[in-house]
């Protein structure tokens, strides 16, 4: 079949795509065909130089990047506004309305200014025809009864309140490119948080590992980069159970993987296409170490080599990726298949989800507390993975390994021990969460993360205090004849590999309806759900949405279109929301709230009204503290209107008695209205 080139805008579904060796731009969601590639899908789910290896569906407008060999090809399934991109660029073009009670209720009042004016002029013109006044001074004295009632200064009274707060912001470092949001963020009662990037720093940090010899548990370590465990088997497993590349000759892949590869400190080399090319076989990916950590290297020796190995000019420890299975949400865990050159059998490693990885490793092997560490690792807020290990058979072959399957690979393991990874708080995150406390605006975190990581932030950076408890929602849609059903548990009782009790639901000790903002603060309960159950219950559970709602404080594993729902929901329950993120997955959230602030100057400041210079939370109590401000100016603006009022009854007495009596009415619900939050 011939290859003929095309404009991105002429694909349809159904075309078949090859992916250039060096990469491209996506222009369309495809299925792979053939062949593996890497994708950046940093638009998707925000985190940024987020790559994995793809054999199914690739996001949209992505750079996929493939391997040496054959071709890749793709299958077109979907272009344009169909496309996972186009879904979030369409909710960013066109998001739902906002409705602000403040701009509904001050035309409200003009147009009584105007009803007012009207009788006024009315009035008058009757008036002055029965006193046989001047048709000229008739006509003067009427219009000049409508310019009083209605100040024709009013709305740019309004505007240069809004424009001065906005001058404001922007010596703060707040950039705005729509000023009437500005008034909007001094109502905001409801601040929602992304987590990665936002409460805590961008990617993950190693803390350190904990080996486990003869089943039990060392002492924990933080330098893997040594020359006592070069030679380890833990560390060979975290030199070769990834899915890093070079990508034009910088190392790339999951950003997880990469720290833990540069932990180690080895080196990565790759053949190149014209080595794959001379030898007539596919190259395997190398790993080995520097050679400071290798003083006294000794040769391999005369060994027979197989189609796999490298000529090695260096004598050093040298291991050979043979086979890959790539990391798969649903099953929890990668491995690998690798050989030390030299050695006649192979070595499978893996890694994963640390429950998942202790039920595929002899239970010989696994320590007996291991549960209780693991909790313990959780309950702090680190992110743990579990390595293992075993020795292959020595008559699996090279071509053997590449027709195996993964669960041949991925049984009677040796456990080998934890990796523990840690996502630090930012230094000023605490500090403005208890400013918004103490200011009566609650908090809430929507982020991707996994749910035990993101309670623990949670604790941690006192969005929900140490007495406090947390039920965790789990909602599971209708199967096999049996209705969607809620499962209540709380979180304490969770752990990662455990299954926790569940609690009645007329057990949860948590009030239905609030008759005050204050009832609410003392409220001890949180709701905690993932984006799988939030769905479930927006479709199933409608009732129970606005009492969530109330109390719900952490949503983990969230897409970007559930990030936006969540939004709507809170809007429906009367909240005023605002929205502090930074990746583009929050784009849509950051247009559906009040007030959007974006932490970052890349795609989610297109959508964001708000933009802070600064990557900090910190810029939320400032924005709220301007709006706060340009709001009052424009009511104060407002009451400025009733010295007309004044002006105009002191000519229409009767008429004065029935309009003041009406004037209270209407500002003492409008100041209801515009000072809510700033009581």
């Amino acid at each position: 079949s011939e290859i003929e080139e095309i404009f991105s805008t002429d694909l349809v579904p159904g075309d078949v795509m090859v992916i250039p060796l060096n990469g491209t731009i996506m222009p369309c969601d495809a299925v792979l065909i053939n062949g593996t590639c890497i994708v950046n899908e940093s638009m998707l789910t925000g985190k940024l130089n987020d790559c994995m290896n793809m054999c199914s569906f690739s996001p949209s407008l992505f750079c996929l990047f493939c391997g040496v060999g054959e071709l890749v090809k793709a299958i077109v399934v979907r272009t344009g506004f169909s496309t996972s991109k186009g879904q979030l660029v369409r909710s960013i073009l066109y998001p739902k309305p906002t409705d602000f009670k403040l701009y509904r209720d001050a035309y409200l009042f003009l147009l009584c200014l105007v009803a007012v004016a009207g009788v006024g002029f009315i009035y008058t013109i009757i008036n002055s025809i029965l006193n046989e006044v001047e048709v000229g001074v008739i006509i003067i004295e009427s219009l000049d009864i409508i310019t009083i009632t209605v100040p024709p200064a009013l709305p740019a009274a309004m505007t240069a309140g809004i424009v001065y707060a906005q001058r404001r912001l922007k010596k703060i470092g707040i950039f705005c490119i729509s000023p009437q949001r500005i008034n909007i963020c001094g109502q905001l009662n409801l601040v929602c948080f992304d987590k990665t990037g936002t409460l805590t720093e961008d990617g993950l940090d190693l803390w350190g590992i904990q080996r486990v010899e003869n089943a039990r548990f060392l002492s924990p370590e933080e330098n893997v980069c040594n020359e006592m465990l070069v030679k380890s088997q833990f560390v060979a497993c975290l030199a070769t159970c990834h899915s890093l590349t070079k990508i034009e000759g910088v190392l790339s892949g999951d950003p997880l993987d990469l720290k833990m590869f540069e932990a180690i400190g080895w080196i990565l080399e790759e053949a190149t296409e014209e080595e794959t090319a001379l030898h007539n076989r596919i190259m395997p990916t190398v790993v080995r170490p520097p050679k400071q950590l290798l003083p006294e290297s000794t040769p391999a020796g005369n060994q027979e080599m197989e189609l796999f190995e490298l000529p090695v000019s260096e004598e050093c420890l040298l291991i050979g990726i043979v086979r890959q299975f790539p990391f798969s949400s649903a099953l929890q865990r990668m491995s690998v298949v690798a050989r030390v050159l030299g050695d006649k059998k192979m070595d499978a490693y893996m890694k994963g989800a640390p429950e998942v990885i202790a039920s595929l490793c002899k239970p010989e092997t696994v320590p007996v507390d291991f549960q209780n560490v693991l909790e313990d690792f959780t309950k702090q807020g680190f992110r743990v993975i579990a390595l293992a290990h075993r020795k292959l058979e020595s008559k699996l072959t090279w071509h053997k390994v590449q027709n195996i399957s993964r669960d041949a690979i991925e049984n009677n393991m040796d456990f080998m021990g934890l990796i523990i990874m840690q996502n630090k708080l930012k230094q000023e995150t605490p500090a403005v969460l208890e400013d918004l406390h103490k200011a009566n605006i609650r908090t809430v975190m929507v982020t991707g993360d996994n749910m035990l990581t993101a309670v623990s932030v949670a604790r941690d950076c006192g969005m929900i205090l140490p007495q406090d408890k947390v039920i965790i929602a789990e909602a599971l849609p209708p199967k096999d004849g049996k209705v969607a059903k809620i499962n209540w548990h709380y979180a304490d009782s969770l752990t990662q590999c455990g299954h926790p009790s569940a609690i009645a639901s007329e057990a949860i000790p948590v009030k239905l309806v609030h008759d005050s903002l204050e009832d609410l603060q003392m409220t001890r309960y949180h709701f905690a759900m993932n984006g799988k159950s939030f769905s479930v219950i927006l479709e199933h559970f409608q009732d129970l949405v606005p009492k969530l709602m109330l109390h719900g404080t952490v949503f983990a594993r969230m897409a970007p279109d559930q990030k936006t729902q969540l939004i709507e929901a809170l809007q429906n329950v009367d909240y005023f929301v605002g929205m502090c993120g930074d990746g583009a997955n929050d784009c849509g959230a950051l247009k559906r709230a009040h007030g959007g602030i974006s932490l970052s100057e890349l795609e989610a400041s297109v959508a964001s009204p708000f933009t802070s210079k600064t990557p900090s939370i910190s810029c939320v109590p400032n924005l709220i503290r301007e709006g706060r401000a340009a709001l009052i100016t424009s009511f104060c603006v407002c009451e400025l209107a009733l010295f007309s009022i004044v002006t105009y009854s002191l000519d229409h007495f009767i008429i004065s008695i029935l309009i003041s009596n009406m004037l209270v009415l209407f500002f003492s619900d409008f100041h209801n209205c515009a000072f809510y939050s700033l009581v």
